[in-house]
């Protein structure tokens, strides 16, 4: 049995918790029987002994498989991570949606990418991660009586991702802890005009307008202001042909929208100016998780 799943990048600007896009960066695993319990990890986290300790795939993949059959089975799992961990690329959401996929797929049991969302949604409340790594493509998600409601786009080819990884994390929950309670109704008002006039330029394709639909009030300098240099970063990108370059998720990559003439020199500059960051030019993925049994 191999499950897929591939990196995502959520909030995208003004679309807190809302908007999010499917990478092709993958994680997967490979799942067999076995007369033994073992867990093997290449790739990101290969070196964290907690990981082999305290794995939130096995809990999840045991709470679902001890729920679908009675018969007892041990298996064999291979982990192959390329997502970086607590990066804010959605590594937590992978692990998440191909444990429920794998427990089900590993008792027989067909799981329609819907009801593997609302799953998901025990362990990941905000939809904007779990969406784009299940459906693939551009998603808008919102959670109506615990449930998914999402609409996908496909990313056209001639568009690249650049995402500029830096050398440490920033919190996710100490970030949102510094979020204010409470919003005054312009700053409200500011977020989701321009995350209505993104979801409608990436829907119908109208690109050039990304600069301005991308701008934030609600959370993102606030993130930004852990690791100052963001701020140059989000600058150096938009005067180098971005078409928008936003904090992904909480953070601390920084994701970049560009056509795929302009990614080579984007990714350089970028490189050249962080030489302690990763960066990465990627590809959208249309896909999402991928099953084989």
């Amino acid at each position: 049995m191999y499950i897929s799943v591939p990196a995502t990048s959520a909030n995208l600007g003004p679309g807190f918790d809302t908007l999010g896009v499917a990478l092709n960066l993958r994680n997967s695993v490979k799942i067999k029987k076995s007369r033994f319990f073992s867990i093997s990890i290449r790739g990101e986290g290969q070196n964290n002994v907690r990981l082999k300790g305290n794995n939130l795939f096995i809990s999840i993949f045991n709470e679902h498989y001890r729920k679908l059959t009675d018969r007892p089975q041990k298996f064999r799992f291979t982990f192959y991570n390329h997502i970086p961990l607590s990066r804010g690329l959605g590594s937590s959401s992978a692990v998440i949606v191909s444990a429920i996929a794998a427990a089900y797929t590993a008792a027989g049991v067909t799981i329609p990418r819907q009801k593997l969302l609302d799953l998901a949604l025990t362990y990941e409340p905000h939809p904007d991660n779990i969406t784009p790594a299940v459906m693939g493509g551009f998603n808008v998600a919102v959670v109506e009586n615990k449930s998914v409601v999402s609409l996908k786009k496909e990313m056209p080819k001639n568009l690249k991702a650049v995402v500029v990884i830096p050398n440490r994390p920033i919190s996710t929950a100490h970030s949102r802890k510094r979020l204010p309670n409470r919003y005054g109704a312009r700053d409200v008002i500011y977020n989701l005009s321009r995350s209505s006039l993104l979801t409608a330029a990436i829907f119908s394709e109208n690109f050039d307008v990304l600069k301005v639909a991308s701008k934030d009030r609600m959370h993102q300098d606030i993130r930004m202001g852990a690791m100052p240099e963001l701020f140059e970063l989000q600058k150096i990108a938009l005067d180098n042909g971005a078409l928008m370059s936003t904090l992904s998720g909480s953070g601390s990559t920084f994701f970049n929208m560009c056509y795929e003439k302009d990614a080579p020199k984007l990714a350089e500059t970028l490189q050249n100016r962080f030489e302690d960051f990763k960066v990465k030019t990627l590809d959208f993925d249309n896909e999402g998780i991928i099953i084989q049994e």
